[in-house]
């Protein structure tokens, strides 16, 4: 990947208050027309890192450029091409949702098509409702519209779907794709792992103001364990030596209840196990399932590793 592909880069940048350190050595690049999800918990710098790539805070050492520039220098050049949507963004709840694209088109040189964003959108049917008619789902995509009718080369996300009912955030989903499919760069920041993992196809998780991982959630989430559980149902008394034969008897944990017992095999490769129980393994073995690692679990070990006892909630401070 060349420099010129890459629309952010973070190099080294260390960012203090005080004595407390906020972001230390934190560098990672995104590339032109990838959606990078910012992960970590509450105190680990990631809004202090977000407020410097949009340059709104100056770092302690380090550089960031985005688009070639120094965002905190060359804020015309940044904010003409780069849309922040911020969680706590709110609308003037009397316009309707045309009358408030035209707004935010307004600010623009060469905005996009008001009735273009709106189909985009999907919220056609609601072009004459006032905002404070809308959805929780329908505020979210006219609030991801405003920065879109700007024709932004790079969106900035700040948890879009917190709140949001699973059809919208569907929907949500579906807009943001469209998004990174048309060429813009998404950097989104959430608490949401399941939402990192279906949209994102990088994620970085930064802990204590370091980045301690950066690459795809699937491979994030097979750094967890090696191993899947493999699961299932027996009669009391069935016989297990060929499974405990397999893999081992350390492997096998066995949870009885008055009618049945409930065995977990832990294996690197449960389609073989999974075979052996369908045709040679106890009779009668049933309700079987495959639980594989998850990028929680990958997160969470993380955040347990690095993360000091007590660490900094407060804007300023590192949230």
């Amino acid at each position: 990947m060349t420099a010129a592909e890459n629309v952010i880069v973070v190099d080294t940048v260390t960012k203090s208050y005080g004595d407390r350190r906020v972001l230390a050595d934190v560098s990672f690049t995104v590339a032109r027309g990838e959606i990078l999800g910012l992960l970590g918990p509450n105190g680990a710098g990631k809004s202090t890192l977000l407020e410097a790539i949009v340059g709104l805070r100056s770092v302690g050492s380090g550089t960031i450029r985005v688009l070639g520039v120094d965002p905190a220098r060359d804020r015309d050049a940044i904010t003409s091409q780069v849309a922040v949507q911020p969680q706590a963004a709110s609308l003037l709840e009397t316009l309707t949702v045309r009358e408030m694209l035209r707004l935010y088109a307004s600010f623009h040189r060469a905005p996009a098509e008001v009735d273009d964003v709106i189909a985009r959108l999907g919220l056609t049917e609601q072009t004459d409702v006032r905002a404070r008619d809308l959805s929780g789902g329908q505020v979210r995509r006219l609030l991801i519209g405003t920065a879109l009718v700007g024709r932004p080369s790079m969106v900035v996300l700040d948890e879009p779907s917190a709140g949001l009912d699973p059809q919208s955030k569907r929907r949500l989903f579906d807009v943001i794709r469209d998004i990174r499919d048309e060429g813009a760069t998404v950097l989104l920041s959430t608490h949401d792992m399941a939402e990192a993992t279906e949209l994102c196809d990088r994620v970085a998780i930064l802990v204590a103001g370091r980045i301690h991982a950066l690459d795809r959630p699937d491979v994030l989430a097979e750094r967890h364990s090696a191993d899947s559980v493999v699961s299932f149902v027996v009669p009391l008394g069935a016989d297990l030596s060929v499974v405990a034969d397999s893999v081992g008897d350390d492997a096998v944990t066995v949870s009885e209840t008055a009618t049945a017992a409930r065995v977990s095999v832990r294996t690197g490769d449960p389609d073989a196990l999974v075979r052996l129980l369908t045709f040679s393994g106890p009779a009668r073995a049933r309700r079987l399932s495959v639980t594989n690692g998850t990028l929680e679990d990958y997160f969470l070990d993380l955040v347990t590793e690095h993360q000091p006892a007590t660490a900094p909630t407060t804007r300023g401070d590192g949230r």
